[in-house]
């Protein structure tokens, strides 16, 4: 199974249309067909079925392409990295994020890195623990942003200067609104909306016994969608400080869990794990910056 087959079969996906397909990829339509086919025969299963007037992805033909996706992005991901082996400015880093407001401060060294290397290109996903370190696990990542503690035998890691605090978001004119604060006793039996991994290893740790008395009505991976549904008046959500606009404008209320829940953040990199030059160096000033700023100046913490 070749790359360059594998390219061609997510044109075709994605086009839904062999003609359209070979027209963006430069080749004869019969030579497209040619090679779809052959990938069908190598794997023994049908990839495509035709419709009316277009064809679309089969069972098997959608599992495929989320795989070819993964190797395509690794395939692009090593040739960038050797072409950047001799560039001693720039070239490519990949990062995997959870959602945090403690990213500004990242992104501030990202800036400041810009400075001294040129050529960086920064390349930016966002998703869980288990979306972002599986990722990183396959190589598709050279750095990834963790809301909660990572293993420290298969990860090195730098802390974020500040914990993320979590809260309840609600309609600004619902009674909870007016509280100071918010307990788990508050909120019993009301439909609220979390993330999964918050709510499986964060809640819990705050309100103990009476997390049997707490319904998840649904769970969102992007806290901004969430926000829509709270708007809407479906339920109340769980979730960190400065990631949802609660303005005097926007109809919403942020009030902070009590007692108090944070979350840490990390930046972490596989321990056994090989980093471009480019990466190495962007780790070595974060490194750098870390040994020299404190938690208030704004910058990542020393290695841990």
């Amino acid at each position: 199974m070749e790359i360059r087959t594998l390219r061609h079969f997510l044109a075709v996906a994605r086009e839904e249309n062999m003609t359209r397909a070979a027209e963006r990829l430069h080749v004869s339509q019969p030579t497209l067909s040619k090679q779809i086919q052959s990938l069908e025969e190598e794997l023994g299963r049908k990839l495509f079925v035709r419709r009316s007037f277009h064809i679309e992805l089969t069972e098997e033909g959608r599992l495929l392409r989320r795989r070819a996706e993964d190797l395509i992005s690794l395939a692009d991901k090593i040739a960038g990295e050797f072409t950047a082996l001799d560039d001693v400015t720039g070239g490519d880093v990949h990062f995997g994020l959870a959602e945090s407001y403690q990213i500004r401060y990242l992104a501030r060294e990202i800036k400041r890195l810009k400075g001294l290397y040129p050529g960086l290109r920064y390349h930016i996903s966002s998703g869980d623990t288990e979306q972002v370190t599986e990722k990183l696990d396959r190589g598709l990542l050279d750095f990834a942003v963790l809301a909660e503690e990572p293993e420290a035998a298969k990860y090195n890691f730098l802390p974020f200067p500040e914990p993320d605090v979590w809260g309840l978001v609600a309609p600004a004119g619902h009674p909870l609104a007016r509280r100071e604060s918010i307990r788990a006793r508050d909120i019993a039996g009301l439909p609220l909306f979390c993330s999964e991994q918050g709510w499986r290893r964060d809640i819990p740790a705050w309100c103990g016994e009476e997390m049997e008395n707490l319904h998840l009505e649904g769970s969102f991976r992007l806290p901004y969608n969430a926000s829509l549904f709270v708007r809407e008046g479906l339920g109340f959500l769980l979730t960190f400080d400065r990631l949802i606009d609660t303005s005097p404008s926007s109809g919403l209320v942020f009030r902070p869990l009590e007692p108090r829940l944070e979350t840490r953040m990390y930046l972490i990199w596989g321990r056994h794990q090989v980093l471009t030059p480019i990466a190495q160096r962007v780790l070595t000033e974060l490194r750098l910056m870390g040994c020299a700023q404190t938690s208030n100046s704004g910058g990542l913490r020393q290695l841990s």
